[in-house]
């Protein structure tokens, strides 16, 4: 009987631990991204709680408690709350700059850790956020990932299955905005190569749609443009325009331009040309037009509700963290490392204006 009864103990135990228990997050950087995207998720929620918040100041973070979790501690430091005691989850975020600081050190802490996009600075901040994830198995880590193409990945997945397009020889992407073209208007934290590091722009959002459909970019070759690198006293030296010749290992040649500085631009849209026809995916507008070789035109091709992926990112983590599997929820660091590699090979190639080989 006494036996017995330790293990009802244990079982009561464990069920509060990982299953009846709410997960309490401490959010690191409360921004625009985590009320608009982040927030509303965890409010469906009722199995966790937003227990701290620090922000770039310590009145942002009260501020942000005041008007979206009252129960939840400001704190003015992102370390202190790295190391509450009782805290499960790090959600991060921060620009660029302080994800691989602030992941290592919740790793370090014990804590399961979620980071905002993109996923560092450069390629060996993303290789260190990789190595920690790894030397800490028992956690669970995430990447935001883009909204770009969600709802209908699962249908340009069963397009590629199904072989529609035949052999792949060309890709074309182009997202482009205005945003930039005001020179009186102070950098925009993106423009600011100590904060976002060598992202460009949507590069690495792209990117990594790319390697979702079509495999790895294995070479490139990028040129950009800084049409105002004057901003208010501040030299801009990340680009306004950027061109990237690439390679994919599939066989593929890809042609990706960005920029802020189109006018009046149309939107980001994906052209992808095969043997045995077209699929072209207009972002902006969330529509698929696909055609075979033969047709007189593209069609558009519907999103069946059963395929229609729609945004679970919140539940997609935490769930996982609650399940305590060792099967990390896309996309995991190793995605993320692969985009970073990309992003790397662009600055680099710009830099030595030459041909960069991604291993």
């Amino acid at each position: 009987m006494p036996v017995l009864w330790s293990k009802i103990r244990l079982r009561e135990e464990l069920m509060s631990r990982n299953g009846n228990r709410k997960l309490r997050i401490g959010i690191v950087g409360a921004g625009s991204i985590v009320k608009q995207r982040h927030l509303p998720g965890f409010k469906r929620r009722h199995d966790v709680e937003i227990a701290a918040v620090s922000n770039s100041t310590y009145e942002s973070a009260e501020k942000f408690c005041q008007e979206n979790v009252p129960s939840a501690v400001p704190i003015a430091n992102w370390p202190d709350l790295v190391a509450l005691p009782d805290i499960d989850v790090v959600w991060i975020g921060t620009p660029p700059y302080m994800h691989s600081a602030v992941t290592i050190s919740a790793l370090e802490a014990g804590k399961h850790v979620f980071c905002q996009a993109r996923m560092s600075n450069d390629r060996a901040e993303a290789e260190e956020m990789l190595g920690a994830s790894r030397r800490f198995p028992k956690q669970v880590t995430m990447l935001c990932p883009p909204p770009y193409g969600l709802r209908g990945d699962l249908v340009v997945k069963k397009l590629l299955a199904e072989n529609f397009l035949g052999q792949i020889h060309t890709i074309k992407l182009q997202s482009f905005h205005g945003n930039y073209l005001n020179p009186s208007a102070p950098a925009h934290w993106r423009q600011r190569i100590e904060i976002s590091g060598l992202n460009v722009m949507t590069l690495g959002i792209y990117i990594e749609v790319l390697h979702r459909w079509f495999g790895d970019i294995d070479g490139l070759f990028a040129r950009g443009k800084i049409l105002f690198p004057d901003r208010e006293g501040y030299k801009v030296i990340i680009p306004d325009a950027l061109s990237v010749l690439c390679h994919f290992a599939n066989g593929a040649e890809g042609v990706l331009e960005f920029s802020g500085i189109h006018a009046h631009a149309a939107g980001d849209k994906l052209e992808v040309y095969g043997s045995d026809g077209t699929l072209v995916y207009d972002f902006t507008a969330d529509v698929i037009k696909a055609g075979r070789v033969g047709e007189r035109a593209l069609e558009e091709v519907k999103v069946p509700k059963e395929l229609a992926c729609e945004w679970n990112v919140e539940s997609d983590f935490l769930d996982a963290v609650k399940a305590g599997s060792h099967d990390r929820p896309y996309p995991t660091f190793e995605d993320g490392l692969r985009y970073m590699k990309v992003v790397q090979a662009v600055a680099d190639s710009r830099a030595r204006n030459e041909w960069i080989t991604i291993t």
